[in-house]
């Protein structure tokens, strides 16, 4: 699938943003290795804690239907309205991407609009990352 064509799911999935705290809404669509597409939004809830990510829904929907082998994702985000910066992953997210995710070949696509982006692998935004080679005896 071509970056365009994710961003604009992105785009779609921000529709969904519940931010009535911070007024930044979110989307992301993540693009799986079998070509299935899983899109989310930011959560956001009065206690803050509990809040989640767009791209750590996209995750966790994919992983929960046994979707565990990933190519790339797409976000978009800035204050509600029209997209006017570029959103990257919070420190949490990347985290997520790296459990899942080889940092040398996972693309992380940050956008705002499907001609104005730009792409990382995911090594580039977590030099050094901690992921589930860190822990294994092989």
């Amino acid at each position: 699938m071509k970056e365009r064509e994710l961003i604009t799911e992105a785009l779609k999935a921000r529709e969904y943003s519940y931010s009535p705290y911070s007024g930044y809404a979110v989307g992301a669509a993540l693009l799986t290795e079998n070509g299935s597409i899983y899109t989310g939004c930011n959560i956001e809830n009065a206690a803050y804690t509990p809040t989640i990510c767009a791209e750590r829904t996209a995750f966790f929907k994919a992983v929960s239907e046994g979707n565990l082998k990933f190519e790339k994702i797409a976000i978009v985000g800035s204050p509600k309205g029209e997209v006017s910066q570029y959103a990257f992953p919070c420190g949490v997210c990347r985290q997520v991407m790296m459990e899942f995710c080889n940092p040398k070949e996972f693309q992380v696509i940050v956008a705002k609009s499907p001609e104005d982006y730009k792409v990382f692998y995911l090594e580039e935004l977590l030099p050094e990352g901690f992921g589930p080679d860190n822990v294994s005896d092989q």
